[in-house]
């Protein structure tokens, strides 16, 4: 990947104000960098085989606030191992730090707007391994989310609601701190489902 290219995809993916930090973080440290369709397991990762280029993927449908922030994270992960190898955890504090670092020119009012740079920074005091961890900041993200708005989530439906989540009907139970004990209809098994997550096609107990 050349530089052209990195900065074709960053100008058409995260805020403007961020293009130039970002391709000086791919320049100081290049990787290859890939597009992926929405995957309902994650939004981004990093690899590093033996022999080949670093390599971070990106899901390429995430709204610009999200998209910047999964590309700081993946580059943090890339710093770390440019350090550390295999020694350092995958989320440890080595990672942590680095996250930090490297988000912090990024929080100030010209990349990203109110009230998400609040959450932002209260987010980044202590950066968990996914955003989607930190519900307040899953709200924040999708409230400038477009495809988001009319969303249901699960924290919104009533107990004992049945509802639909990537193709299988479930069955809300009781809330454990920030997850849903849901029981799926057909196989009668239980499942901890984050109570952010957005469902459809909810049957809403009268219960």
């Amino acid at each position: 990947m050349d530089l052209k290219k990195i900065v074709t995809v960053l100008d058409s993916h995260i805020p403007i104000p961020a293009v130039a930090y970002c391709t000086r973080l791919w320049q100081e440290l290049p990787f290859t960098f890939k597009l992926r369709k929405n995957r309902q397991t994650k939004v981004g990762d990093f690899t590093c085989r033996t022999g080949k280029a670093p390599q971070i993927t990106i899901n390429g449908d995430l709204h610009p606030y999200l998209f910047l922030m999964t590309y700081v994270h993946e580059v943090a992960h890339l710093r770390v191992h440019k350090n550390y190898g295999h020694r350092a955890e995958a989320h440890g504090l080595e990672w942590k730090i680095a996250f930090q670092n490297l988000m912090q020119p990024l929080l100030i009012s010209e990349v990203f707007p109110e009230p998400l740079l609040s959450g932002l920074i209260k987010h980044m005091a202590s950066p968990k391994a996914s955003s989607f961890s930190d519900s307040e900041l899953t709200q924040l993200f999708r409230s400038f989310d477009q495809r988001e708005k009319g969303t249901v989530t699960l924290s919104q439906i009533p107990e004992g609601s049945v509802f639909r989540l990537q193709g299988r009907w479930f069955k809300k139970g009781k809330l454990k701190r920030t997850r849903v004990l849901c029981k799926e209809v057909n196989t009668k098994r239980q499942y901890l489902v984050p109570a952010d997550a957005p469902v459809s096609q909810a049957q809403l107990s009268l219960l």
